[in-house]
């Protein structure tokens, strides 16, 4: 397979002869060999994990993101990714960066559903009027 880690503003990896790919979705992990059948996934922050035979297994943190498959072809877009060798430190990376919202986020997104819920409620109010 042809795998391609994007990044927002460049491409973080590109990886021909992959074997296999394990990545995780809000129901679990699951696999990709290099005959299964096209598929789109939501991926979630957490490991992949994707083997060459040059490189052997190679883990990489991920923010959200989405996974395509298309024949050979394996495009995965995340907002952001991590690369290294110790698993640990890759998981920790996924907890402190990934799946924790800065101030500043927290702070968007409350204001951001307070638009959306008053906006519904004056939309409701109009249309029963």
């Amino acid at each position: 397979m042809h795998l391609e880690v994007l990044l927002p503003f460049r491409i973080f990896a590109a990886k021909t002869g992959v074997s296999r790919i394990v990545a995780e979705t809000r129901e679990g992990s699951f696999g990709l060999l290099p005959h299964r059948l096209d598929c789109v996934a939501a991926l979630v922050p957490g490991i992949l994990v994707y083997e060459t035979e040059a490189d052997g297994e190679v883990f990489l943190a991920v923010d959200a993101g989405v996974l395509v498959k298309s024949g050979p072809n394996v495009m995965i877009s995340v907002r952001r990714a991590l690369g290294g060798s110790d698993l640990g430190r890759l998981h920790a990376a996924v907890e402190q960066e990934f799946l924790a919202l800065d101030e500043h986020e927290q702070r968007t997104r409350a204001v951001m559903a307070k638009l959306e819920s008053g906006f519904l409620q004056r939309f409701a109010k109009f249309r029963h009027a």
